[in-house]
């Protein structure tokens, strides 16, 4: 069994430090949907993202997003894409592959 979302740490890219690596959640609404905000958000923040799963219709998109990188940058990230009118809700689970 292999933690993929949820609350885990694995080693950075450099010095060996650990990184948090989170699952969320991501729900869009409106005009948001037209707009690269994930992109955005790898670009603008030192975390990196996974999309394990999306469902988009015509007036909602569901995103499954894994992100890594640390505590704090998570944090600003996550907030941001708050703050650009995206729901963010935490996964808490396991997935076997």
């Amino acid at each position: 069994t292999m933690l993929i979302c949820g609350m885990g740490h694995e080693r950075g890219p450099s010095e060996g430090d650990l990184m948090a690596r989170r699952g969320v959640y991501l729900t869009y609404l409106g005009d948001v949907m037209k707009e690269p905000v994930i992109y955005e958000m790898g670009h603008q923040f030192k975390v990196v993202t996974n999309i394990r799963g999306a469902t988009i219709k015509e007036d909602i998109g569901l995103v499954t997003l894994e992100v890594s990188g640390e505590d704090a940058e998570l944090e600003r990230a996550l907030k941001w894409i708050e703050s650009k009118g995206v729901k963010v809700e935490p996964i808490e689970m396991e997935d076997t592959v």
